[in-house]
């Protein structure tokens, strides 16, 4: 079984727990997702199946979209709602929506976001998490990411303001709001989260938990869904693609689909120069 599949995660799970299901319910241990959301937030899962765990960067774009709901006047060690307050402000009631939104534009564009101290990005052979469950200090990474546009879907209402992100992989909103926080001269906590976009694919097109016990979902064929030529190759052709040769070239985009005369992906193919192409991923 190969394809993809696209999940409603609910809260209070872990991306784990939802692969673990869809894992039993297809009866695969072939399921992976591609990229991590916290138990925290709800929303937009894609999994990959079988072969297809072999394309996932293909299959999801560096942009994703999120509502994002953030409390003021307090910072959490984990930087949401979850986590233990570290930090207070009392005076964080002066602030407005029209302060926000001023800072909101600010954002957008290119910026250096500190990673949070609790997350899966590993620092000398060691997860981030793994020092702060134990009170070692290190040095948090900095990286460049890109906020593509926000947005405010609210006004500022008990200390709270929900607003809509579309950024580039690898950025915490966690961080994101505490650096907001920070510049309106407060603290600032993620109290909820929620992805609705990744690369192609939309939470629209998700499926629940209980669609999926029931089972009223659908398996996307990774053909469908790549933006990539299809070439459709002959037997003699489609052996010296499983063996992963060197071909002269038979396409003349970057990159292709090859797929064999009974419709099954076989690989992807890439340019190696003006009279060659070769394997990119081989399924």
């Amino acid at each position: 079984m190969n394809g993809i599949i696209l999940i409603d995660k609910p809260k209070d799970y872990t991306s784990r727990d939802i692969v673990n299901i869809v894992s039993k319910k297809l009866q695969t241990k072939k399921v992976g997702h591609t990229g991590t959301l916290d138990p925290l937030a709800t929303g937009l899962l894609v999994l990959c199946i079988g072969k297809t765990l072999k394309l996932s960067e293909l299959l999801v774009s560096t942009k994703k979209e999120y509502i994002a709901t953030m409390t003021f006047g307090i910072e959490t060690d984990t930087l949401d709602i979850t986590g233990n307050i570290v930090k207070r402000d009392f005076n964080h009631k002066k602030i407005t929506t029209k302060d926000i939104e001023t800072v909101l534009k600010k954002y957008t564009g290119k910026i250096i976001q500190e990673v949070p101290k609790y997350s899966s990005v590993k620092v000398n052979g060691k997860k981030l998490y793994e020092y702060a469950r134990k009170g070692e200090e290190v040095a948090l990474p900095k990286r460049e990411v890109e906020i593509f546009n926000i947005e405010p879907l609210s006004e500022i209402n008990n200390n709270t303001f929900t607003f809509k992100c579309t950024v580039s992989k690898g950025t915490y909103i966690r961080s994101l709001i505490r650096d907001i926080g920070v510049s309106l001269g407060t603290y600032a906590t993620m109290s909820d989260l929620r992805r609705t976009k990744q690369g192609i694919f939309n939470i629209e097109d998700a499926y629940t938990l209980e669609d999926i016990e029931n089972n009223n979902y659908k398996i996307l064929d990774a053909k469908d869904v790549l933006k990539l030529p299809k070439v459709i190759v002959d037997k003699n052709l489609e052996f010296k693609v499983k063996n992963g040769q060197v071909l002269t070239k038979f396409f003349e985009e970057d990159k292709a689909m090859i797929i064999n005369q009974n419709n099954e992906l076989l690989a992807i193919y890439q340019k190696k120069d003006d009279t060659y192409v070769k394997p990119y991923k081989m399924l």
